[in-house]
Order: C-alpha cells, then structure tokens, then sequence
C-alpha cells in the first residue's frame, strides 16, 4: 500500500468551470429582473455601504435575500435542475473540463468550492461526478421556505478555504495533496494552501496538466 496520500482537486465555478458567472443569472431566472432589481433596490443603504467598501457579501446577501425570501424548497430546486443542465450543456469551459476528466482518471478526490448558490450546484456536480460541493447554501425553514438568509455566509474569499480545509480533514484527507483552480483574488487563499495552483482567468490553460 502506497504512503503517498491521495490528491484532491477543488475548482471553483464561475469563470474556472464555467464561461460566465452563475449567480445573477439564476437569481434573474428565480424572480425575473424585475423584481430582483426591485428588491435590491429597497435596501438602499446595504447596497450603498457595499458599493462603498466593495463588500460583495453584502451586496449579495441583499440580492439573496430579494429572490428567495418566502419562495418554497421545492419549487427552487427544480428550477435550479433545470438552471443546472443549462449550464453543463452551454457554458462548460472545455479546458478545464478537460482537466476535471483528467483528474477523476487519475482516482483523484474532486470538489466543487464556489460562492454559487448549492441549490443548482448540487445538480451541476452530480451531472459532473464530483465527490462534494461546498457553496453558498440559503437557509430554509420549517414550513418549507426559504427564509433569505445564507447558512455560514457567503462562501468565497477565506470562508472557500476554510470549508475546504474542514472537508479534507473529515474525510481523512488532511495531508492531501492539493490541486486549486480559481479565476480571482477571492480565491488567494485556497491557491495559496495548494500544492498545484492554477489562477485561469481570461486565459485558456492546457487541457491536461504539466
């Protein structure tokens, strides 16, 4: 039995799986644009101070808050099934596609690690075979309902690496080795603590790694 721990490949979604952000399209296609303009709109002050401070949590929080607040589990999911072979289908980068195959050849461990919203990447990583999804999850109630609230905030920046961190370690990975695809500066820590990491933005990376 070999010493050498197994590898672990996380990529995060859009711009690095994916041709475009994910997001804003589905929270457009959840209320229409319309209303989520409209409802983002009504907290004036949030968006102000996020805008100001550059503060993507909050202003995200405010355009999750305007789309999902009262809306039912079951309603969203299945349009977030829908959201998600949309994506798999059209808007699947082909270079790190390729490289996601390469890995899951290799017997590599491959995790989704996005601030996307869990409710259409669940889908989208079962359509791709990954092994986990960790992302930005809307709270829902007991009735049913979303309630407008993230689960642990929002996952980007340090809260990426902090959930990766603890599923490597519950799933005995600890000492892994670890492959990190990110497209931004929100991403810094995850490539940092990675052993491969690979920034891919606006540039197109070899299918198969060096």
């Amino acid at each position: 039995m070999s010493d050498v721990p197994p590898a672990v490949a996380a990529f995060d979604v859009d711009g690095t799986l994916t041709t475009r952000d994910c997001v804003v399209p589905f929270l457009e296609l959840l209320v229409g644009r319309g209303r989520l303009i409209a409802g983002i709109a009504a907290h004036p002050l949030a968006i102000a101070n996020g805008l100001l401070r550059r503060d993507r949590d909050r202003i995200k929080a405010v355009a999750i808050r305007a789309a999902f607040t009262g809306r039912r589990e079951t309603d969203v999911v299945r349009l977030g099934e829908r959201f998600a072979e949309t994506v798999h289908a059209t808007w699947m980068r082909p270079d790190t596609a390729a490289r996601l195959a390469w890995h899951r050849d290799q017997g590599h461990r491959i995790v989704i690690v996005s601030a996307s919203l869990g409710v259409y990447l669940r889908a989208l990583g079962a359509a791709l075979g990954v092994d986990a999804v960790l992302c930005t999850e809307p709270v829902v109630a007991r009735d049913g309902r979303y309630t407008g609230e993230m689960a642990g905030g929002n996952c980007r920046g340090p809260e990426k690496w902090r959930r990766l961190d603890s599923w490597m370690v519950a799933a005995g990975l600890a000492g892994a080795d670890l492959w990190a695809y990110g497209d931004s500066a929100g991403d810094r820590e995850m490539l940092a603590a990675a052993q491969h990491p690979f920034l891919v933005k606006d540039i197109v990376i070899d299918a198969v790694p060096a």
